[in-house]
């Protein structure tokens, strides 16, 4: 039997405390908000020093009566994860870096979380929700229109992709370690493209954002795209699903756009761009000659374009989020009505930066 055929069980009793690492990012506080939605009162949100706390304080006037404690630290302290962990039942793992330098990222992403499981050790019973990323899956010599499921295999070759992928499947690896030594529960959510009001315009799946000049690659190719408010609801579902331990859920909406749609309804949403189309097989022309320059030059032009990056983004997949669905998971917010959410906060933010 599937696990999608599986009967679908009443929800784990609420847990006495739950911890949030990265609470106060762009997921973290929609996770935190999602949380409380779900009348978790007892949240402690791991923090570093000098992080924004407007939207955590807004929830704590929204919920006087729910706690939402407040830790400042450093998760590459093996003294602070362990505070950190201290009386928790669930611990949601969201803490990365996505940019900087490729060191400071595998630091703070594989480091930060070594030190977490470090201070899990044997304790039982504790359950880590890992929120992983696509940039997990090797799909670069798959066939065009491939699906993109949970049985997809992981990346042969991180080190040809981008570090924040690089990093984020040795995270995958090393809590899949620590869980067979340990026997912690573990459960990992694979998000596609996490947008909305305060994320990020542009995925590198749609394109590249040069200086004057957007080249479009993505074209016809789906985007798995996930409103935050519907993937914080995704974590919370399956960290409270007595039978997701063990399991990975992707995580995207329904009704995908295409990387050709969302760019058009940008434009005409948001603001004009200057755009020229790249198709894929010009795409793979381009990412030969960058390469071979980055090569002849020793470096001095960086590999931003290389045949198996644009085969991983650019090649073109098709997703599916019946697994996350037989757990209960309900999108909450329609795509159009997302998509409409995320340019209108574009926009308004273009007039506030004009102004």
């Amino acid at each position: 039997m599937s696990f999608t055929d599986q009967h679908k069980p009443e929800a784990m009793p609420k847990p006495t405390k739950l911890l949030v690492t990265g609470s106060t990012g762009f997921l973290g506080s929609a996770l935190v908000r999602r949380l409380l939605a779900h009348h978790y009162h007892d949240i402690r949100c791991f923090m570093r020093h000098g992080s924004d706390l407007t939207n955590l304080d807004t929830l704590r006037s929204q919920y006087p009566t729910a706690r939402i404690e407040y830790f400042i630290g450093d998760l590459t302290s093996p003294g602070d994860a362990a505070r950190a962990l201290s009386d928790v039942s669930i611990a949601f793992h969201l803490a990365s870096a996505m940019r900087g330098s490729p060191a400071d990222i595998v630091w703070n992403t594989v480091v930060g979380s070594k030190r977490l499981l470090e201070a899990v050790g044997n304790r039982k019973p504790i359950r880590i929700v890992l929120v992983s990323s696509f940039g997990v899956y090797g799909v670069a010599n798959h066939r065009r229109r491939s699906v993109v499921d949970e049985d997809t295999p992981l990346e042969p070759h991180p080190e040809r992709r981008d570090s924040y992928s690089y990093a984020k499947l040795r995270q995958e690896l090393l809590f899949r370690e620590y869980q067979q030594r340990c026997g912690f529960e573990l459960v990992t959510m694979r998000p596609g493209v996490i947008y909305g009001p305060g994320g990020g315009r542009f995925s590198s799946r749609v394109g590249l954002n040069l200086p004057g000049l957007f080249l479009h690659f993505g074209g016809r190719n789906l985007l798995p795209l996930s409103y935050v408010d519907n993937c914080a609801e995704a974590i919370v579902v399956a960290g409270n699903h007595p039978q997701a331990a063990g399991h990975t859920f992707n995580v995207h909406d329904d009704d995908l756009p295409t990387s050709r749609s969302y760019l058009k309804n940008y434009k005409l949403q948001v603001r004009r761009v200057r755009s020229v189309f790249v198709p894929y097989f010009l795409a793979l022309t381009m990412s030969h000659l960058v390469e071979r320059y980055h090569r002849f030059s020793r470096g001095q032009l960086p590999a931003i374009l290389t045949p198996y990056k644009s085969a991983s983004l650019w090649k073109g997949n098709h997703f599916g989020n019946s697994k996350l669905k037989a757990i209960g998971w309900k999108q909450l917010v329609p795509t159009w009505e997302g998509l409409g959410r995320a340019f209108e906060y574009f926009r308004t933010e273009g007039k506030l930066e004009r102004a």
